[in-house]
């Protein structure tokens, strides 16, 4: 069967809803990492965290909570990315076998010949892939770091301490940013498995989705701690809502960060 005949098999509802997911994803995951945005994002927010973690650790005698911090993240990412890999391997066996999942599909009123759920499944794989990728890469980037963290003197009044920190700094912000990536992939990858029953199914499951990367970035209770707006006993914080203010003048690198990794963007 030729491209064309394959792509005849879906309807205006499937591309339009292809185009809320794939398009939803991009504008969301621009609007997460803009810098100097009038609403920063939690990933935003964390920049200026992960820069004062490192101005504390030149000070700090010994650093191995340091290295404990680091290790915990090394490890997120590596459980992340086996998970993805199995994730991965059971897509595969379930496109191998899709007459069954088309038989079982056509109980609930979805019709459509088995190569259709080869194609759907091959997107989620894809999406899965992209996650794996984005992980791999942020295990690697707090690899860096570790070693530029290493490499900070114990003197925090040597010539090349603070220099040395900021490098760790940027690269641990550059890994955190590919993990959160990853993480986004993954739920796009979630919502595409609704696709295997039908377009509305998907169109719902995007929303939902985007909704909720979108909330957990820019409305969620830990973006109110890290702007100072929230307190244990439910009242607000002094100086509460300065919103971007409250942020740390970021580097002129960073307004280029969307691309700065050379990876691409998820």
């Amino acid at each position: 069967m030729a491209l064309i005949d394959h792509i005849r098999l879906f309807s205006a509802g499937d591309a339009a809803a292809l185009l809320l997911l794939f398009g939803g994803w991009w504008i969301v995951g621009r609007a997460i990492e803009r810098v100097g945005a009038d609403r920063p994002s939690v990933t935003v927010l964390m920049m200026r965290e992960r820069r004062d973690w490192m101005r504390q650790m030149l000070t700090r005698q010994p650093r191995i909570f340091d290295a404990t911090i680091l290790g915990g993240l090394r490890q997120s990412t590596s459980f992340y990315a086996s998970t993805t890999v199995i994730a991965i391997g059971g897509v595969l066996a379930l496109i191998g076998n899709a007459e069954t999942l088309s038989g079982v599909a056509t109980e609930f009123g979805e019709k459509a010949p088995p190569v259709v759920y080869r194609i759907k499944l091959a997107l989620v794989a894809l999406l899965l892939t992209e996650g794996f990728l984005k992980f791999v890469w942020a295990n690697r980037l707090f690899g860096y770091c570790a070693v530029v963290m290493a490499a900070v003197p114990n003197d925090p009044g040597h010539p090349e301490a603070v220099a040395r920190a900021g490098r760790a700094a940027e690269l641990n912000i550059r890994a955190a940013w590919n993990f959160n990536r990853g993480l986004r992939a993954l739920y796009v990858a979630l919502a595409a498995v609704a696709w295997l029953a039908g377009w509305v199914a998907l169109m719902l499951a995007a929303a939902a989705v985007l909704w909720t990367i979108w909330a957990r970035e820019f409305r969620s209770l830990p973006r109110a701690i890290l702007i100072g707006g929230h307190r244990p006993d439910g009242g607000a914080e002094p100086g509460a809502g300065a919103g971007p203010a409250a942020v740390d003048a970021a580097p002129d690198r960073d307004r280029g960060a969307r691309g700065a990794d050379g990876d691409g963007t998820g």
